[in-house]
């Protein structure tokens, strides 16, 4: 193996993997209008990138006063996130490289999203990433999630991995913080770039500033193998 001996790379999905925000928006806005809120925009929406679609719509329910338990709220958003998820979803190229090229090394790989399982898996499937990455975490499956670092702690149990040998890739801020909080190196490629000087990105070991747009899988591979060769 090539100086990445004893690495695990924990992925999120969503904003990391796979361009799954527009769906994930579209689906809010739909549900939130049928419940009495027509004026969702997409900067109310950015204010939930990164973290679960449970600790979403319980926000909105506080925020919006709105009647429908948060049960019913979040099977609600669920099946139409999967509906458009279904329809069309595009894993970023870049990462789709990166993702082949760790595999054809050997390094064990998870993904460790927010979203609920049955999500990651339909994304997963619909854009061929689950021949890679058929560990999965949901946050559906931990106590608490991003920013708390339960996921990616239970994804690298899953591995079999010690917390500090595992290298995280986050596309957002509670996620940065969760892989700080669980002992992990973090790759930050913020899906706002404007977002980049936020805290939490402070201690990702590679930060991106100008997300995918500059991301690329040799770069990253190039980093790994150097913060690795240094720990």
């Amino acid at each position: 193996m090539s100086g990445l001996n004893g690495v695990s790379v924990l992925f999120d999905l969503d904003g990391t993997l796979v361009d799954s925000e527009p769906n994930y928006y579209e689906a809010g806005r739909q549900v939130l209008a049928e419940h009495g809120v027509p004026d969702f925009t997409w900067t109310d929406h950015e204010r939930f990138v990164g973290i679960s679609t449970l600790e979403t719509v319980t926000i909105w329910k506080r925020e919006y006063g709105l009647r429908a338990s948060v049960d019913e709220l979040l099977a609600a958003k669920n099946r139409r996130y999967l509906e458009l998820a279904r329809a069309a979803t595009r894993a970023y190229p870049e990462m789709r490289a990166f993702v082949e090229l760790l595999a054809a090394e050997g390094v064990p790989l998870a993904v460790a999203s927010g979203s609920s399982r049955e999500a990651i898996a339909v994304i997963l499937a619909g854009t061929g990433l689950d021949a890679q990455l058929r560990t999965v975490v949901s946050a559906d499956e931990v106590d608490r999630g991003k920013p708390a670092p339960d996921v990616f702690l239970e994804a690298a149990r899953r591995l079999g991995a010690t917390p500090g040998d595992c290298v995280v890739v986050e596309d957002a801020a509670p996620g940065a913080a969760a892989a700080h909080a669980a002992g992990m190196r973090c790759i930050a490629v913020p899906y706002l770039p404007a977002q980049a000087d936020a805290p939490e990105f402070a201690t990702a070991g590679l930060l991106l500033r100008g997300g995918q747009g500059e991301f690329t899988a040799r770069g990253a591979y190039d980093w790994l193998v150097r913060s690795t060769a240094s720990c």
